[in-house]
């Protein structure tokens, strides 16, 4: 019985290991953390008129000491705020958030959050003198800089939970209209 040797070379083996190698990076590249679902914690319907829920998400921004960036996009409400658990970390989160009137007496509002750690790190300094390419850089020290260490979405439902309990308590706040005029409002 002839036995017949398979042979990789070395130039194959090589090929094959990149191969592999940019299936994996490709893979990890498009990581998406979960397909498209309708129970995800983003959004949320409110009973309340367009302008009382709109307002009522302001107010929670605002209370909760958010800073909020003026938007050209009327609806839509971005707002920042830091925090420093300790000598050398600082916590930056971003809400953006959007509401629509559903013109039924509910409203919807839209929210994400990202949390973005920065830490104090060490940054070295150079500098350079000279004229076109007879340049020298040369160190010149080094100094403390805030860099960002990690960022992502905040998915944690009691998060948004307790964002959309205060929308709701301010929404309680407002004047209720009158049937009529809410009526006459949405036959236009």
């Amino acid at each position: 019985m002839r036995r017949t040797q398979s042979t990789i070379t070395v130039p194959r083996l090589a090929a094959l290991l990149t191969v592999a190698v940019a299936a994996a990076g490709c893979a990890s590249k498009h990581d998406t953390r979960g397909p498209f679902v309708g129970t995800a914690p983003y959004s949320k319907t409110i009973s309340g008129s367009g302008d009382a829920v709109c307002w009522s998400v302001k107010r929670a921004l605002l209370g909760q000491g958010y800073m909020l960036e003026r938007s050209s996009e009327p609806g839509v409400l971005t707002g920042t705020r830091d925090y420093q658990p300790e000598s050398k970390l600082n916590i930056t989160l971003h809400l953006q958030t959007t509401c629509a009137d559903n013109r039924n007496g509910t409203s919807i509002v839209f929210v994400t959050a990202e949390r973005e750690e920065s830490k104090l790190q060490k940054m070295r300094q150079t500098t350079s003198a000279g004229i076109g390419p007879a340049t020298v850089t040369m160190p010149a020290g080094s100094a403390r800089v805030l860099g960002v260490v990690r960022r992502e979405t905040i998915a944690d439902p009691n998060f948004y939970n307790s964002f959309f309990t205060l929308v709701e308590g301010f929404v309680a706040q407002e004047p209720r209209r009158p049937q009529a005029e809410q009526h006459a409002e949405t036959s236009k």
